[in-house]
């Protein structure tokens, strides 16, 4: 069994020995769809590697005081972030216009509830896993924007800040003219982060050209 096997197992297994709602632990029992376990395989282990605040099909109430369930809920600290997996058949080629526009609905009414919502298309999980990861990151980092180690000074806190917020390697020139400072100030201030693991290079050889944020870890 591999790593993220049996740590899938144990997290799906805790959330339905925890779960006292009964509807949604018959869906957890039934077990996640193919979108969300690959989603999670491939994207979100190998970014995040824990699944920590992290809560499958869950469930919320629309203003029909009906129930409906977030594929993923990321909910750290009392906030609410929702990952949707847009399935390819069902969210496009087959899509009625009768569910097309409950999908809308179902994305107005989490908005208005304070939901951050993240749909992610499964084809791009299959093709894209590396902007996926990226991705993920960037949506966590919504979440934990100033939760950055107390040893940074001000300029690097702002530089692992700014790379929470990108959904992509970003460029020295870039981060300069954010921080405001000079092109030779701003790499070296990279050149900490990176050394420190913070941040990694994307590309680039003897001349750094693109960072981006480092995997999270446990």
């Amino acid at each position: 069994m591999s790593t993220f096997e049996q740590k899938y197992e144990e997290w799906l297994e805790r959330n339905m020995v925890q779960e006292e709602n009964p509807r949604r632990r018959e869906l957890l029992e039934n077990g996640l769809g193919h979108g969300t376990i690959e989603f999670l395989r491939t994207i979100w282990y190998p970014a995040v590697q824990h699944f920590e605040h992290l809560y499958p099909e869950w469930e919320v109430r629309d203003f029909h005081n009906g129930y409906r369930y977030v594929d993923l809920a990321y909910m750290p600290g009392g906030m609410k972030g929702a990952i949707e997996i847009q399935g390819y058949g069902t969210h496009a080629r087959d899509l009625d216009v009768r569910r097309f526009k409950d999908l809308y609905w179902r994305h107005s009414l989490l908005a208005l509830d304070h939901w951050i919502i993240l749909p992610i298309a499964y084809l791009s999980i299959k093709d894209e896993p590396q902007h996926c990861q990226q991705l993920i990151l960037s949506f966590i980092g919504r979440f934990m924007a100033v939760d950055v180690p107390l040893e940074l000074d001000y300029l690097e806190a702002e530089t692992v800040r700014f790379a929470l917020r990108q959904f992509r390697s970003f460029s020295p020139a870039e981060l300069a003219n954010h921080l405001r400072i000079s092109d030779q100030y701003t790499r070296r201030i990279l050149h900490k982060l990176v050394d420190a693991n913070h941040l990694e290079v994307s590309s680039g050889g003897k001349r750094y050209r693109k960072y981006r944020l480092r995997s999270l870890q446990n």
